[in-house]
This record gives structure tokens, sequence and C-alpha cells, in this order.
């Protein structure tokens, strides 16, 4: 089946963003009970895998064989957001787990920065070599026989 995906650039860095605050959130919300501090925790781990799987998509996608504007901009905004992160995780009037929080994003998303070009310049470099068609008879199917029967 031929992959029919284009290049976004929100899906990522709108990804991104909102694993960061929905961690974020969880630490840093207020007065949360433990049920809701843990929950936004697994919240903000699911769409950390989204994340990934998210980028995995942009990278490997074929219907783009060369490195486009928005894979420019999808690592950009990784690296920005990784920036941002450790600008946080430095700032002198944050908490102590808002400041853990912040470089655990920084390493997180300069992570996904990274996991981003290097498949992505696999993805280019990679020759392209389409799928087989599928043939109109399937492989196991019983052979008629076109001998008489007495």
């Amino acid at each position: 089946m031929e992959d029919r995906r284009k290049a976004r650039v929100g899906t990522v860095s709108g990804l991104a963003l909102l694993t960061g605050a929905t961690a974020l959130v969880s630490i840093a919300g207020g007065h949360h009970s433990l049920f809701a501090t843990l929950l936004l925790g697994l919240l903000a781990a699911m769409m950390a895998h989204a994340l990934v799987v998210e980028v995995q998509r942009q990278a490997r996608r074929r219907s783009q064989v060369i490195w486009y504007w928005t894979d420019t901009v999808n690592a950009a905004l990784l690296s920005i957001w990784a920036l941002t992160a450790v600008a946080t995780s430095c700032a002198p009037f944050t908490s102590l787990p808002v400041r853990i929080l912040g470089g655990l994003l920084a390493v997180g998303y300069a992570a996904a920065c990274i996991y981003f070009v290097v498949e992505r310049r696999r993805a280019v470099t990679a020759p392209f070599l389409p799928a087989p068609a599928p043939s109109a008879e399937p492989e196991n199917a019983p052979v008629a026989d076109s001998t008489p029967t007495v």
C-alpha cells in the first residue's frame, strides 16, 4: 500500500507542547489529590508516546523523498522546545519539581529532535522501492483441473 501521508508541522509541535503542559500541570498545578497527579502523569506519558509515534510517521514518510521545508520547521520547533525547557530548569524562581521536570523535558525534546533528524535523513537517503502490486489471484488458491470427470 502506498504511503500517502503529507508533511505536517502542527502535529509534532502540538503534541510536544501538550506533553510538556500536561506534565507541568501534574507537577505544579496546585493542590491535586494523589489520584489526579497520577492520572495527569499517566496522560503525559501517553502523550509522550503519541509524540514519538508522530515523529516516526513524519520522519519515515515516503511521500516526499527529499528533505522538505516542513522537516526543517519540525526539527527547529523541537529544538526550541528543548531550549525553552532548559531555560525553565535553570530559572531561579521555579520550584525544585518544576526544575527537574524542565530538565527531563529538555532531554526528551532533544532526543525527539535528534531521532527525527536521523530517521528523516535515513528515509531520504534510502532508495525508494515501491511495494509489489498484489496479484489478482491469491497464491494458495486451488488450481482448476481441466480434465473431465467420468
